[in-house]
């Protein structure tokens, strides 16, 4: 057996990549330079006419000759105009073509051994029709195909039957379904490209959209814990110092009162940036979130910062849905938090939880010093403050109604209207 040697392999040529290459510059080149690329068109053309006009389909009895026909020097300048009218096809195609088409007659009609001029009638017929509408092409591939067909079986040398008038009839009838074939597919291609633009610019619309309202609602979230913490610290913190000589008693209540109120603000606001810093999906909180389960322990401490409040409830047996008992209670909190602000030293709050149907009422009432508002649904919040217009933005959420407005005589009345089953896929929506 003889030994096996490998064979070597030839090197491989880079005529493919190579050529694909010229390809596409040519192809860059002449699209960045139509004139051009239409001067080739028309070259092109009047080298086929020329050498057309040498063939004599009926030299012989074996089939068509080369050279023993030549053309007169009247032909050759009319086949010349007509290429040179191509260079023009893009900018006047309709006008071209009607020129191509009256010299294409002319020969027919005047020469015993017309050249084939029709060649460039049919490039300015399919140019028409690529950029043209397809009731356009179709008329104007008719007439052309007629009046051409027509004049070539009348006034040509052959029979009316020749093969040379069909030819004609055939070559005007490709150039108009050519023309129109590239025309649908210009379109659609134009369509695709739009509708994928389209897609493009309704996701990158969809993402702002969502990204703006997650910081809504993380501003949202941050100004209900900064704003009740930090009015309960401040109330606590003025009591400290207004009794700190006479009565340190009551001092170290308040101080006491001042760090768990900031120990709260800081735990809320240590889990809620933790949240945000986490890479991928976040990790689901170990505490649950604030509702109205827990709104004792929210009365109590400003109950504690000397507001007195009052509660009713109503809702005995009433589960709600996780985001409507976040809303109530953060409403809850924002109202008597303004109390604390605004009403005054002597303001008492009421807090009422009633279910009305499939809905459940959050009333906050309070007594406090008559305001500057106008008595009528406050729609904005007063200049600086975010504390209505982040109410209503919860409430709008989920598809409920709110009214704040002063009382008659004084104080202030803060109603929402919750639906126990909130609306779907309009988070982040405002009334």
């Amino acid at each position: 057996m003889l030994p096996h040697r490998p064979v070597p392999l030839s090197p491989v040529t880079p005529t493919g990549p190579a050529t694909g290459t010229l390809y596409a510059r040519l192809r860059d080149w002449f699209r960045a330079h139509p004139l051009a690329f239409d001067a080739t068109i028309a070259a092109g053309a009047l080298v086929s006419m020329v050498a057309g006009s040498f063939t004599d389909p009926h030299g012989s009895p074996d089939g068509p000759t080369f050279g023993d026909h030549s053309p007169d020097v009247w032909s050759v300048l009319i086949m010349i105009a007509g290429a040179a009218a191509l260079v023009m096809r893009r900018r006047r195609p309709f006008a071209v073509l009607a020129f191509t088409v009256t010299i294409s007659l002319f020969e027919l009609v005047n020469d015993n051994r017309p050249a084939p001029i029709a060649m460039a009638a049919v490039v300015a017929l399919y140019t028409v029709a690529s950029r043209t509408d397809r009731p356009t092409t179709w008329r104007v591939g008719l007439v052309t195909m007629a009046v051409l067909t027509a004049a070539a079986m009348i006034f040509g040398p052959t029979h009316w039957y020749a093969q040379e008038n069909l030819g004609v009839f055939a070559w005007t009838g490709m150039a108009a379904a050519a023309g129109d074939a590239v025309r649908s597919r210009r379109a659609f291609v134009d369509a695709i490209q739009e509708r994928a633009e389209r897609a493009e610019r309704t996701r990158e619309e969809e993402a702002g959209r969502r990204v703006a309202e997650e910081r809504l609602r993380i501003a949202r979230d941050l100004h209900d814990v900064v704003a009740h913490h930090i009015a309960l610290v401040n109330v606590q913190a003025g009591v400290a110092a207004h009794v700190m000589d006479k009565r340190p008693d009551q001092a170290k209540e308040a101080l006491a009162h001042v760090r768990e109120a900031s120990r709260s603000a800081l735990d809320e606001l240590r889990a809620t940036v933790g949240l945000l810093r986490q890479s991928g999906d976040p990790e689901a909180p170990t505490e649950p979130a604030p509702g109205l389960a827990v709104l004792d322990g929210l009365l109590d401490s400003f109950r504690k910062a000397g507001l007195p409040v009052a509660l009713a409830r109503a809702d005995e047996g009433l589960t709600l849905p996780a985001t409507v008992d976040l809303a109530a209670y953060r409403i809850v909190q924002e109202a008597l938090t303004n109390v604390r602000k605004h009403a005054g030293p002597d303001a008492k709050a009421e807090v009422s939880v009633v279910r009305v149907g499939r809905t459940v009422e959050i009333t906050v009432l309070d007594n406090g010093t008559p305001r500057t508002v106008p008595p009528q649904v406050v729609e904005q919040p007063p200049v600086g403050g975010h504390g209505l217009l982040g109410m209503r933005e919860r409430v709008g959420a989920l598809g409920g109604t709110l009214t704040a407005a002063p009382r008659y005589g004084g104080g202030f009345r803060v109603q929402a209207i919750l639906p126990v089953t909130p609306r779907a896929g309009r988070d982040g929506e405002n009334t």
